[in-house]
This record gives C-alpha cells, structure tokens and sequence, in this order.
C-alpha cells in the first residue's frame, strides 16, 4: 500500500470518528442555547470567507482586483435589489464577462 492510500484511509477513519463523535458524546441531550446561537453563525461565516479568498486572492496568495470582483459587486446589487437567484447569477456572470472582454 503507498503512502497516498494510508494517508486516504487514515483521513476516512478521522472522519468517521469525528463524525460519531457528536452523537456519542451527547447522547440524547439537546445542545445550550449558546452553542446552537454559534453554530447557526458558522456557516454564513464560512461561505461569506471562502466567496472573499476566492475572488480576492491569486494562486500565489496575492490580493487582488480583477473581473471577479466585478461580478460579485453585481451580485451584491442584485441581491440588494431582491432579485431572484436565477437573475442574481445571470447579472454576476454577465457583468464578470463584460469585465474580461474589455
């Protein structure tokens, strides 16, 4: 067995671990209402850092601004504005090609 399939089922076994992890410790209590105020955070959180590190940074790990920006700042208007989300990604996606045409 190579290395890279150790490592594979290494990470499967953490994963499952992890995964029951919750489940065991707690059993059949619920969770404070601290911890599910936390959790329901997350994951806009989340989503609000992986949208800004993919549009912001280069491969290298350097900021910048470029076409992407462009489309999410649409994107954001449309939102604003209410529009819906099939209309909210046609407006991103035309105003990012707009932007790398010129």
């Amino acid at each position: 067995m190579t290395a890279v399939w150790v490592t594979i089922a290494g990470l499967a076994v953490a994963t499952a671990a992890i995964k029951a992890a919750g489940p065991v410790a707690l059993g059949g209590r619920e969770l404070p209402r601290a911890a599910i105020a936390v959790i329901s955070l997350l994951a806009p959180a989340l989503l609000a850092a992986l949208v800004l590190t993919e549009t912001f940074t280069t491969r290298e790990g350097d900021l910048t601004v470029d076409a992407r920006a462009i489309g999410l700042a649409a994107a954001a208007g449309a939102v604003l504005l209410r529009a819906p989300l099939l209309v909210t990604i046609l407006a991103a996606a035309a105003a990012t090609a707009g932007a790398r045409a010129l």
